[in-house]
């Protein structure tokens, strides 16, 4: 989808970056050996975007319409068994607009072959680990068989097998061990173990990790009995740069990243995610909140899934569970997000069908959905609410979702936070939220305290939320428990849903209009290429994770300028006291610390001093000069807790190409930021110039920056870069090397490619 052009006639609009939607044919010939015959063989498609035909030899064998749901297609009864066969696969994505973010389109995720021993096997997803105690780890692992015999299990660490077990299946087959050598899974010690089951000559193996969740009025939100409170971000399931597919060095750079900003918890909005996802959390340690869908029975856009959802959701939601059962990453599941329907009684009886479905097929974790509190009560009263009479409109009238974003960026977070407070609001959204285990408030921080007080029994989760308000979340949640955790929108920025959370200026965007040319949603503690801004060392700050000082500046080139309006944003600083041509602009600095009092100095002296209040961001005013800004934290008594110091850069300018990785192997993907420096590295935001890159030894798959608003998008040979900043993602072949050139500078970089394992 991402090499499709992007035009004002787009019926994805904004939603989905511009981008013309067609259908796809995908067409592969292969050979079926005679040695297949006699076995199962399967195809899974983990993700095919979207309402997905699959045929064989010309016969219709399976498909999915949601795009966001693996399925299983099994191929014995059409193959030509030694002779040649044709599958083709069909993605439609023609039937725009369906979706309110950058969808992608065709076969993004992976496809495996499966090929079983015999007429009797173990069918894929048909083992699961479920832990039922800790001291020692006591383990149910339940196997569901194709045919009758006799099942091995074996537990193993790496090689070595800690314990067996035998069982005999009719079908199904429960065991229960006591594992004494196991070692529980945690987000601060993520240690797995393999599963691995003989039945009938053949085997198949899970990763699993040995872990409890509880959730109580009491107890709050516990992992292996020890509260624990989800710092969490949202995200898309799109990676940036590369659109929609599913590179598993990718995934894993952005989980990565996400940890590095101070988040233990991960939602996937507002669809299921990829079982790469769940693997690389798995590894890393990240929790994850997986969510079915972002409508029910009401659109949102005009060919969403609402037109299959009602034959197709309990089908979704078991695959769901089935996906991520043995993954102990995955601690919370949502049925939807901003679904308006919670506010109707049907839709309150639905949300109860849903919480218990999903606890029949999955009964260890609890259940949420996300609700706009302040939008359930606008819908009820008629305002931003889809039908089908307003479709041919939606163009010129906005509805669902994207009614409500528009207002905010109008109005501002400050009234969604107030608008949730109406009482209105809590007669929309109280019998939904009996419905669930844990109630998920969407920007409802100001109705904390007073639910908390009024619903003893509630567990309340931010299930979206604003990146200002992470302190004041974090310092309530340290004394209620009932309080579990909050998402922030978003961790990471993503493509779609344009200018959602932007600040831009007209010197990086022609037009505030949101039109063909912008591509992300500029909404992110982490922007499109990775680079963690100034609101991600704010989050890092609130959390306890560091203690400052943090010294970030608002762009000093833009005194008083008008900028593109959010709710999304916090702010547009960035770690940076190099503006060149500058002198004498009023500059608007911030300081994140928990300390008590805050001094600010500009070469040596006194500019202003603070003391803090009831958020960890204090705001200084000043005049930018060059040379040396910094920040000194204070405790009551006055002494230095901390310091730190931005310095503007030296005059002569490079360009400097430096991978993340020094050592890659073939098949990896490479990272490679550019910068615009000073001869001592300090990068230089003010520069700007056109890049064109060069790759030996690889393939250039993505080349852009991370503004909001990027005309070229990321498939060319070319970019502008953004505040000093782009990034080249590379698929090495072999040991690679970049040459990156402006017309005056000139940058190489070198990667050795080495085979998988001696990295």
């Amino acid at each position: 989808m991402l090499a499709e052009k992007r035009t004002a006639q787009s019926p994805g609009g904004i939603n989905t970056g511009w981008f013309e939607g067609y259908d796809y044919r995908y067409v592969k010939q292969f050979t079926a050996p005679e040695a297949w015959r006699g076995r199962t063989v399967m195809l899974e498609f983990e993700g095919v975007y979207h309402n997905a035909q699959v045929f064989l030899n010309g016969h219709k064998i399976g498909g999915r319409p949601y795009g966001y749901s693996g399925f299983f297609v099994t191929l014995d009864e059409h193959l030509n068994y030694g002779g040649d066969n044709t599958l083709e696969v069909i993605a439609h994505n023609a039937d725009q607009p369906n979706s309110r973010w950058y969808s992608g389109a065709g076969i993004y995720r992976p496809v495996q072959l499966y090929l079983s021993a015999g007429k009797s096997y173990l069918p894929p997803e048909s083992i699961r680990v479920r832990t039922l105690g800790l001291d020692p780890v006591r383990l149910e692992i339940t196997v569901r068989t194709v045919g009758e015999g006799n099942i091995q299990v074996e537990l193993l660490d790496g090689d070595k097998v800690l314990h067996s077990g035998r069982a005999h299946s009719d079908g199904n087959a429960r065991l229960l061990l006591t594992a004494t050598e196991l070692q529980p899974w945690s987000p601060e010690h993520p240690r797995l173990y393999t599963c691995r089951v003989r039945f009938e000559g053949d085997e198949d193996r899970v990763t699993f990790g040995a872990r409890t969740i509880e959730w109580s009025a009491r107890k709050g939100f516990a992992i292996n009995d020890r509260r624990v409170i989800l710092r969490g971000a949202c995200i898309h399931h799109d990676n940036g740069p590369l659109g929609a597919a599913c590179w598993p060095d990718a995934v894993e750079r952005k989980v990565r990243l996400l940890q590095e900003c101070g988040y233990n918890a991960i939602r996937s909005a507002h669809n299921p995610c990829s079982k790469t996802l769940l693997e690389v959390c798995d590894r890393l340690g990240m929790l994850v909140m997986d969510e079915y869908v972002d409508c029910w029975y009401i659109h949102k856009t005009k060919n969403d899934y609402v037109q299959y959802f009602a034959d197709w959701w309990q089908r979704d939601l078991a695959d769901m569970t089935a996906k991520d059962f043995n993954h102990p990453c995955v601690v919370l599941y949502s049925t939807g997000n901003e679904v308006s329907e919670t506010a109707q009684e049907r839709g309150i009886q639905l949300t109860g069908q849903m919480t218990r479905y999903l606890h029949d097929c999955d009964p260890t974790r609890p259940v949420t959905c996300g609700v706009n509190i302040f939008f359930n009560l606008l819908s009820s009263l008629g305002f931003g609410v889809y039908s089908d009479e307003k479709a041919e409109k939606e163009a010129e009238k906005p509805v669902g979702s994207q009614f409500f974003n528009d207002m905010a960026g109008l109005c501002g977070a400050g009234f969604m936070k107030w608008g949730a407070t109406l009482h209105g609001c809590d007669v929309k959204t109280r019998g939904a939220f009996a419905n669930m285990d844990i109630a998920g408030y969407n920007y409802g921080i100001n109705r904390y305290r007073h639910d908390l007080q009024k619903y003893p029994d509630r567990l309340i989760l931010g299930s979206e939320t604003f990146c200002s308000d992470a302190y004041r979340f974090w310092q309530m949640a340290q004394h209620e428990p009932r309080l579990i955790g909050d998402f922030v929108w978003a961790g990471m920025d993503y493509l779609g849903e344009v200018g959602v959370g932007s600040w831009e200026y007209h010197d990086y965007a022609p037009g505030f209009d949101h039109g063909p040319g912008w591509l992300t949603a500029g909404s992110g503690r982490i922007d499109l290429t990775g680079y963690r801004l100034a609101e991600g060392d704010y989050t890092r700050v609130a959390f306890g994770l560091e203690k400052g000082p943090v010294l970030a500046v608002r762009p000093v080139n833009h005194p008083g300028e008008k900028h593109s309006p959010s709710a999304w944003k916090m702010t547009d600083a960035i770690r940076s006291w190099s503006w060149s041509g500058c002198e004498g602009n009023p500059a608007i600095v911030e300081v994140y610390t928990t300390a008590a009092r805050v001094e600010l100095t500009l070469n040596g002296r006194k500019v202003g001093e603070k003391r803090r209040g009831k958020d960890c961001r204090v705001i200084f005013r000043t005049r930018y000069e060059d040379g040396t800004l910094t920040a000194i934290a204070r405790d009551a008594n006055g002494n230095e807790v901390g310091r730190t110091a931005l310095r503007t850069a030296g005059p002569e300018t490079e360009l400097r190409a430096e991978p993340e990785q020094k050592q890659t192997a073939p098949g990896r993907l490479c990272y490679i930021p550019l910068r615009y420096t000073d001869g001592a590295g300090t990068t230089k935001p003010m520069e700007r110039g056109r890049i064109r890159v060069n790759v030996e030894g690889g393939k250039l798959l993505a080349l852009g920056h991370a503004c909001p608003y990027n005309a070229d998008g990321f498939l060319g040979s070319e970019t502008d870069t953004y505040w000093g900043r782009a990034l080249a993602i590379v698929l090495a072949e072999g040991d690679v090397t970049m040459t990156a050139e402006d017309g005056t500078r000139r940058a190489v970089c070198k990667i050795a490619c080495k085979e998988v394992g001696t990295c």
